[in-house]
């Protein structure tokens, strides 16, 4: 018999359907799934920026501070970790006498008493305190005025009168 041009496709066509039907369970295969634990920890962190104290005006024991304080303030500026951040505490400073904070002035013997406070009446004290602050929630900066005195009347010399303060975060 003989055989058409046609009938030769017929056959490839068949044969390939056979191939492609008989490998067809070798394509197929059976599946497993699994999970994979995806793990990482947060760790609570935090950063204190501080900007300077300033009064507004040199101090005039003589005249303008004679009866009036001088009021200055400065800034305590942290970022922490959300969830972060318990209270500030502002230590006495470098130059305390007992629970007095003073700046050091030009001589041996110049000081100039002040005090820290976190209100802006300055009645809640915060120089040698612990002020306790909110938790963090969130990671942008937030902002802690600290209120500054230096009370009136103090006889000190002419100068420059410095101190330093350690500000002390913990969380």
């Amino acid at each position: 018999m003989a055989t058409t041009r046609s009938t030769k496709l017929f056959l490839c066509l068949v044969m390939s359907g056979a191939v492609v039907m008989g490998s067809a369970r070798f394509l197929s295969a059976a599946t497993a799934t699994g999970t994979m634990p995806i793990n990482a920890t947060v760790s609570a962190n935090c950063t204190v920026t501080t900007t300077a104290v300033t009064f507004p005006a040199p101090y005039d024991p003589v005249v303008a501070n004679a009866g009036a304080n001088e009021d200055g303030t400065g800034n305590v500026q942290i970022v922490c970790t959300k969830g972060a951040g318990t209270s500030i505490a502002l230590n006495l400073g470098a130059n305390a006498l007992v629970n007095q904070p003073r700046m050091k002035g030009p001589g041996a013997a110049d000081f100039l008493a002040y005090m820290l406070y976190s209100d802006s009446g300055r009645t809640v004290l915060w120089s040698g305190v612990t002020r306790a602050i909110a938790v963090a929630t969130s990671k942008a900066a937030q902002n802690f005025v600290v209120y500054a005195r230096i009370p009136s009347g103090q006889d000190v010399s002419v100068g420059t009168y410095l101190d330093t303060v350690t500000v002390t975060l913990n969380y």
